[in-house]
């Protein structure tokens, strides 16, 4: 049997889509540190290589910018939580807030229990709290989404946020199998 993994294989001549197959992230980490990806001024091809989107963006080391895109691919694993340990989280520790980043209409007909939708006024409650360090679990509907709301708030200092691994149908499957999954069309 091949050990070797997809990741193993990426270089600088993958093209963009395979990175991005590989490392979900990837393009949250690139715009992250070298603002690339994040807007169409500065964003690439999925048929483009890394090498060319280095060399793009002002001669940018392949090497290094590939090791960051796989350190990257670490922290966000690092910071994803599995349904059941959430939910015996939020047994211990009345002080844990569940964000929600789905759309309204997604929120209000299914949630978890105690949750907020994230809004303008929930996230201007969470950066005037004073306290970086009050645990901060972010909700999407498949785990998708999530990270990209846990990267802004870690980049505005907040220290201690998670995400839901699987989203909301992960909960739904794992710890609450009574609650009500659908699709997106």
């Amino acid at each position: 049997m091949n050990n070797v993994t997809m990741t193993d294989t990426i270089s600088e001549s993958s093209p963009m889509s395979v990175v991005l197959e590989n490392f979900p992230g990837a393009q949250r980490a690139l715009f992250r540190r070298y603002h690339i990806g994040g807007c169409s001024s500065c964003g690439f091809r999925p048929d483009e290589t890394l090498a060319q989107v280095c060399e793009r963006n002002g001669n940018l080391d392949v090497a290094e910018v590939l090791a960051h895109i796989r350190s990257s691919h670490e922290q966000d694993a690092k910071i994803l939580i599995e349904p059941k340990e959430l939910a015996e989280w939020r047994k211990r520790d009345a002080n844990l807030r569940l964000v929600d980043v789905r759309s309204r209409e997604e929120f209000e007909a299914v949630n978890i229990a105690g949750s907020q939708l994230l809004s303008q006024d929930v996230m201007r409650q969470i950066m005037a709290d004073g306290s970086n360090t009050r645990p901060l679990v972010i909700v999407d509907h498949q785990g998708k989404s999530a990270l990209d709301a846990a990267a802004y708030f870690l980049g505005h200092g907040l220290q201690n946020v998670r995400c839901l691994r699987g989203g909301i149908d992960a909960w739904a499957k794992e710890v609450e199998p009574t609650m009500r999954r659908y699709t997106l069309g």
